[in-house]
């Protein structure tokens, strides 16, 4: 369960509680002891496109960059 915060004790540590909402945990603000926001952490976006069903595994924009030429040559076993 969420810890609730009191609007006058969130303004005076912001900074701190910040901290521990981006580390996960979720915070209630509550203005004379009733509910009023929710603090949550943002999710961040994958960097590149997510392939296969594997998490965590995705393509980064320059995967489709043409390859170097000697690279080409490499794979095509002329040296």
């Amino acid at each position: 369960m969420p810890e609730t915060v009191n609007v006058y004790e969130a303004k005076t540590h912001l900074s701190r509680l910040i901290t521990r909402v981006e580390v996960g945990k979720e915070k209630i603000l509550a203005r004379a002891g009733k509910p009023c926001a929710r603090l949550v952490p943002l999710e961040s976006p994958a960097p590149g496109k997510r392939i296969g069903l594997l998490p965590g595994l995705v393509i980064e924009p320059d995967f489709f960059e043409p390859l170097p030429d000697d690279e080409i040559k490499a794979w095509e076993g002329i040296r």
